[in-house]
């Protein structure tokens, strides 16, 4: 993939972008293995599932600088000048296609792009998530009620030039902090949800919702833990961290009974909409929850637990797994490092098998996904 901001030395976003992407993959490979070689055995792993090496991603966080009449979207960093990456060759296309009116936009509403080293300014980061059929959800990270204000009496412009703009939203963060958004969201548009296909699935996404941002990649994790759920013909199960849904979906078949846990309410909602659409309500469910403190049940215990955790890992869980009667685990985890420490309080489980998915090309990051299944006593 060729990338002018990497030639010039603007952005290094993509790290590792000067490597053949075959490499990087093989690179890749030989660090997970390597971090993960107490308990995977190299017989266990499976080829990796390779990205698209442009046009692979489907989310992008754009941070504003520059002038409200002439703003930048892309990067903005503490004592150094905004960099502009509207043309970025990672992002999908309907997301580059739209960034240049979001640029006309913000000066059409006169929303000053926030000054990080003076700490002025309104309008923080434009967020856009695009499905496959190339509608978007956007979101605009602001600083007060001002810029929602701003943005409510510009938004009609913006709507009728992008009709495939389908939800929006104004997120509120007033402080100086190094995280991208505030606690309170404001709905703009009567829509709140995206419609995304995921390989056999329909998921709603709403504007704090968790999702994969390699679309395809993401479609090929939930076809392995749909394939590794027959394989161990699991026919409870528990998705603990669920999000919207989409491994609880996948793996539903009609019979297999599978429950989904997950603390943002508004995932779950997204979540039980997809079952009911898909018809598979009466054996998916799904119950608001923190899983990270969920007591494993003594009695009715799935014979198949499946964790998508955040980049911590799933900490005090594991030691509940280890000592749960579950028979199987689908470990689905973006830091191999605290995975490897999971798997270590979970001697108990073999793994059966594993893979990389590389859901973030040209970068270190790895997705990585096993199978673990209990050792007969």
């Amino acid at each position: 993939m060729h990338c002018h901001y990497f030639d010039v030395g603007a952005c290094r976003s993509c790290t590792n972008l000067a490597v053949p992407y075959d490499e990087q993959l093989m690179r890749k490979q030989t660090s997970v293995e390597h971090t993960l070689a107490a308990r995977v055995a190299p017989e266990a792993w499976l080829s990796p599932a390779a990205s698209r090496p442009a046009a692979f991603r489907n989310k992008v966080k754009l941070a504003v600088g520059g002038h409200v009449d002439a703003p930048t979207l892309g990067l903005a960093l503490p004592g150094r000048p905004a960099v502009d990456l509207r043309e970025c060759p990672i992002q999908e296309r309907p997301i580059w296609d739209v960034v240049p009116d979001l640029a006309g936009f913000i000066t059409y509403a006169r929303l000053m792009p926030y000054d990080v080293d003076a700490r002025t300014g309104e309008l923080k980061f434009v967020i856009v998530t695009t499905n496959t059929d190339g509608e978007l959800l956007v979101r605009f990270v602001v600083r007060t009620n001002d810029g929602v204000d701003r943005l409510s009496a510009a938004l009609p412009a913006l709507t009728d030039r992008l009709p495939q703009i389908v939800a929006v939203s104004a997120n509120i963060h007033p402080e100086h902090k190094a995280v991208v958004e505030g606690d309170v969201e404001i709905a703009l548009t009567p829509t709140q949800t995206l419609r995304a296909a995921v390989g056999d699935v329909t998921l709603y996404l709403q504007h704090r919702s968790f999702f994969q941002t390699n679309t395809d990649v993401a479609a090929a994790l939930y076809r392995q833990a749909r394939a590794w759920a027959d394989d161990v013909d699991a026919r409870q199960v528990l998705d603990l961290y669920c999000g919207v849904g989409g491994f609880a979906l996948h793996l539903a078949d009609g019979t297999r009974r599978v429950h989904g846990v997950e603390i943002e309410p508004s995932a779950i909602d997204s979540a039980r909409r997809s079952a009911t659409e898909a018809g598979s309500d009466a054996t998916v469910t799904f119950d608001v929850g923190d899983a990270s403190t969920l007591v494993m049940p003594e009695h009715d215990v799935p014979d198949l637990v499946v964790v998508n955790p955040p980049r911590r890992g799933i900490e005090a869980l594991a030691d509940a797994l280890e000592r749960s009667c579950v028979a199987h685990v689908i470990y689905s985890s973006c830091n191999p490092t605290s995975l490897a420490a999971d798997l270590a309080a979970m001697p108990s489980f073999d793994v059966r098998a594993a893979r990389l998915f590389d859901m973030f090309p040209h970068t270190n990051h790895a997705e990585v996904a096993a199978l673990l299944s209990r050792r007969p006593a």
